[in-house]
């Protein structure tokens, strides 16, 4: 007689005449299906959006890559024929009323909104509004002032649109409008490349900082008083470095195979812990439970 291997099926069926539908059991059944539904839902979501990461790197900064600056300024009590901007860094750049992507708008009588774009060396710098570029100086100075814009890097849109904690414009709305109208006034930016490369490999770059401020009574030449607006920076060597990330395709399956099989186990045995009981109670109004 030849071996039947039928008989190493260890999941034997039970004739349908032998089982027994109880209104129970359809209940446990149907919450067993709603719940698997909703749990894989949750777990499909969870691996089709992806995980980000982040981390701190060391790098050198490459002299020869240069950062794009942008800057929105309001300055209430200077009029925009005195105002210019000047660049220097530690590399011997020194270029004296900038005006390349520079838009000087009148506010009123006596105010302007300074806007520039330009580009910084990766190495420590300045950049600072002031009346240096003119011939003429004027009579009074007064650099109160409200910053709109402050930034670095070109991508801060898209890597602000993902949804991570980040610092790219902190001086957004700093006013400083009282005190010594022959004060400059000097903010201390440490710059910190940040990068951001999602699950295709992308990668977007841009730069966070923070922010020291001091003002200070600064004399020219025959001791004149030149107050200025003063950006000084550095860059950090420590980039932060974002990252996208998807769990591998068997952890998806095996948590599915988990959600279904221990949701089925457990339905189980609370319906036939309920029915058991149900049986019990039975026999118990009949009179036959000993």
């Amino acid at each position: 007689m030849g071996f039947d291997i039928k008989r190493l099926d260890i999941y034997r069926k039970v004739p349908k005449d032998l089982t027994q539908p109880t209104m129970t059991g359809a209940i446990v059944s149907i919450c067993c299906v709603l719940f698997i539904v909703f749990m894989l839902g949750t777990e499909l979501m969870w691996f089709i959006s992806p995980d980000i990461r982040s981390e701190l790197v060391v790098q050198n900064a490459d002299a020869t890559e240069r950062i794009p600056v942008k800057i929105n300024i309001s300055i209430p009590r200077m009029k925009c024929e005195f105002l210019g901007i000047d660049i220097q860094d530690d590399m011997g750049r020194h270029e004296v009323g900038f005006v390349e992507n520079t838009v000087k708008t009148p506010i009123g009588d006596e105010g302007c909104l300074f806007e520039a774009k330009f580009h910084i060396n990766k190495i420590p710098g300045n950049f600072h509004l002031s009346t240096h570029s003119v011939d003429v100086q004027p009579d009074s100075f007064d650099f109160a002032h409200e910053i709109h814009e402050i930034s670095f890097g070109s991508k801060i849109k898209k890597i602000s649109s993902k949804n991570i904690q980040a610092s790219f414009n902190p001086l957004k709305d700093r006013s400083k409008v009282d005190g010594n109208s022959l004060e400059s006034h000097e903010y201390v930016m440490r710059v910190v490349p940040t990068t951001y490369e999602d699950i295709g490999g992308s990668k977007l770059v841009a730069y966070q900082y923070t922010y020291a401020y001091r003002s200070h009574i600064s004399f020219g030449h025959g001791g004149r008083v030149i107050p200025a607006l003063w950006f000084k920076y550095d860059l950090n060597p420590i980039t932060i470095r974002y990252h996208e990330t998807r769990p591998p395709l068997y952890h998806f399956l095996t948590t599915v195979c988990a959600i279904v099989g221990g949701t089925f186990t457990v339905a189980g045995i609370v319906d036939s812990c309920i029915f058991s009981a149900t049986e019990i109670f039975k026999k118990f109004e009949l009179g036959k439970l000993n």
